[in-house]
């Protein structure tokens, strides 16, 4: 079942947001943000293989859901090895939630970061 719009009231009526567009907006942030060297697909709890996904399709590594008004998001990440995984996780979810409420004006309730992997970069 695909997950309902969001909306944002105004003065003038209300916007209406597909969840597919915050998605986009969570990727590209999330993938900017340092130590974050990828996004992935989140599969079955025992498929351990995860797959980097390509600039062009990080937004299948979210999940948006509509909270009461707001939204909830789950972010699927890789880190660079090396990096503190709490410091990453708690900057990306910091980034994603300023960039979110600018962008959209959606109130963001929740951002969950699950980091899939960690990579050695070259």
């Amino acid at each position: 079942m695909a997950e309902p719009a969001l909306t944002v009231p105004s003065d003038r009526g209300r916007i209406t947001i597909a969840p597919e567009a915050v998605a986009q907006i969570v990727g590209r942030v999330a993938a900017e943000c340092y130590g974050v060297v990828g996004m992935v697909v989140r599969g079955p709890a025992r498929e351990r293989v995860t797959q980097l996904l390509p600039k062009g399709r990080l937004a299948r590594g979210v999940i948006v859901r509509n909270d009461g008004g707001a939204v909830a998001l789950e972010l699927y990440v890789v880190v660079a090895y090396g990096l503190n995984l709490a410091e990453v996780a708690a900057t990306a979810r910091s980034q994603v939630t300023y960039e979110v409420e600018r962008l959209t004006g959606l109130r963001v309730a929740s951002v969950d970061v699950h980091i899939q992997d960690v990579k050695r970069t070259a």
